[in-house]
């Protein structure tokens, strides 16, 4: 719908910009140009088993090394998460620690 709007706005603009390119011209050549130019080299074209093959083969070690660092990245991100839930465990098992010690103080002076 917007698109029909602006396309009067573009018509009558790219009417009014001028030319800044010489006319195109036929394509014309002699004889002698011609056999100056001489043949293109022949390239021996590459079979579709081995094109295959190199196909299947970049394809495989490109998706093999993308698979590798996201599983190294989410390797690494999970070692992270579990550090920091071993830290937590160590500070709850020292708070722990704590209380029993002043319980155990507690009891004995009742003793």
């Amino acid at each position: 719908m917007a698109s029909r709007v602006f396309a009067p706005a573009v018509r009558t603009a790219t009417r009014s910009v001028p030319r800044l390119h010489a006319p195109a011209r036929g394509f014309q050549t002699s004889s002698v140009l011609r056999q100056e130019a001489g043949a293109a080299p022949i390239k021996k074209p590459i079979g579709a088993f081995r094109g295959g093959l190199f196909g299947f083969l970049l394809g495989a070690t490109t998706a093999g090394a993308g698979m590798y660092y996201y599983v190294v990245d989410e390797y690494r991100v999970s070692n992270e998460l579990l550090q920091e839930d071993i830290y937590a465990l160590q500070a709850a098992v020292q708070r722990i620690e704590g209380y029993v010690k002043t319980l155990e103080e507690k009891v004995a002076a009742k003793k």
